[in-house]
């Protein structure tokens, strides 16, 4: 019975299904195909019983035989004259003075054709080349101009998780992969994190692309408001690793919720949203006493105080004399008793004229009843008023004289 075998051509192609037909493989063993560029030799990688969906048993073909040694040996042929080429193209490229960067070579099983990989940052007139190349191999020649995501898969690099390129490894063919994706994984968008080797986005953003997408679909939307058990509640975020949904209610903290217990937390309509409780009041700290009521008390209090203590002494009164006339008149004798009288302020009113005047004359009489003439001179200086006998300090500056012609 035939088996399903899975064919590459090299460690970073593409697999290929062939029917075993009458022979027996073995998986790691090298076989001879024939494909529409000819004869080749490629290794087994997979082999199983049945072909993959996407398959149609029309395009599956038989095997042409298993690989002896001199095939083999051919093989190693073709990889030493792929190096030679390689360095030989890369000597007329810097002769040519071309843009353009060499990848690799591949030289078919039965040297039938020779391919030249290489990246260029736009179109190359490479015409020269070409005869140069064919006047050195005399087979046919082609150039192939790739991606830089193809120069990593053939290259092979060391990724940011630390293994080696998943193009390298184990993909065959590259998924598209947008900033959409980026965003819906909430990763920071810096180019450096989600950037390959290769300068593009990472490969690995669309692996688990369709695990996000379901997750997004059963999880409410952020920042939407739901009416839940816990009252009015906003959705604050989503956590995809924990299957949780982070809610904000009006009061209060946060509160994570299960997404299998999103449901049963949501109300129907016609519900009434339940009224959060209301938090009791905090007890008022007792005031502290201020200055003047612990210390010394100003006038003013005092005279409070002293009318306070009037009060009550009217109130002991009209008890004993049971008569409201008598508590007023007391309250009256008391509050005029217990005023403090105002300090009257010694001033002199202003003298008139004729006040002034016989003031005057006494003491024109003084001086002539005094003997001595020191003591009548400092009377008259205290008794003349202020502002009579000043000189004004400024002196006029006369002209000189104008001197007349004569």
């Amino acid at each position: 019975m035939s088996q399903v075998l899975g064919v590459k051509f090299n460690d970073f192609g593409q697999i290929y299904y062939f029917s075993s037909g009458p022979f027996v493989v073995r998986e790691g063993q090298d076989v001879i195909v024939k494909t529409e560029q000819g004869m080749g030799m490629g290794k087994v990688f997979l082999i199983q019983q049945d072909l993959p969906p996407e398959i149609s048993e029309d395009s599956v073909k038989t095997i042409y035989r298993l690989a002896n040694d001199e095939d083999v040996l051919a093989a190693q042929e073709n990889q030493d004259l792929s190096r030679d080429a390689f360095r030989f193209c890369r000597e007329c490229i810097d002769q040519q003075d071309l843009d353009m960067k060499l990848v690799d070579v591949e030289v078919f099983f039965d040297r039938s054709k020779m391919v030249f990989y290489f990246t260029a940052p736009g179109r190359i007139d490479f015409r020269e080349l070409v005869k140069d190349l064919v006047r050195e191999y005399r087979t046919r020649i082609e150039l192939r101009q790739i991606g830089v995501r193809h120069e990593t898969q053939m290259l092979g690099a060391i990724g940011n998780c630390g293994q080696l390129c998943c193009c390298r490894r184990f993909m065959r063919k590259f998924m598209p992969v947008t900033i959409r994706m980026a965003k819906e994984q909430n990763l920071f968008l810096n180019p450096t994190k989600i950037s390959g080797i290769c300068g593009r986005l990472l490969c690995c953003l669309s692996f688990e692309q369709d695990n996000y997408e379901d997750f997004h679909k059963k999880s409410p939307k952020i920042g939407k408001k739901h009416n839940t058990v816990h009252g009015r509640v906003r959705v604050a975020r989503t956590n995809f690793f924990r299957g949780t949904v982070t809610v904000a209610p009006e009061h209060g903290d946060e509160i994570e919720i299960s997404l299998d217990e999103w449901p049963d937390q949501l109300l129907q309509d016609g519900e009434e949203v339940p009224q959060p409780q209301a938090k009791p009041a905090r007890s008022s700290r007792p005031q502290r006493p201020s200055k003047n009521s612990a210390g010394r008390k100003s006038g003013r209090d005092r005279g409070k105080t002293e009318d306070s203590d009037d009060v009550l002494r009217g109130q002991e009164v009209s008890s004993e004399n049971g008569s409201a006339d008598a508590v007023a008149r007391n309250e009256a004798k008391n509050t005029q008793s217990q005023r403090p009288e105002k300090r009257k302020k010694n001033y002199k009113p202003r003298q008139s004229e004729s006040q002034e005047s016989g003031s005057s004359e006494s003491s024109q009489d003084k001086k002539n009843a005094r003997p001595n003439d020191d003591s009548e001179k400092k009377t008259d200086r205290k008794a003349a008023p202020k502002n009579k006998g000043r000189i004004s300090r400024r002196k006029k500056r006369r002209k000189p004289p104008l001197n007349k012609k004569k």
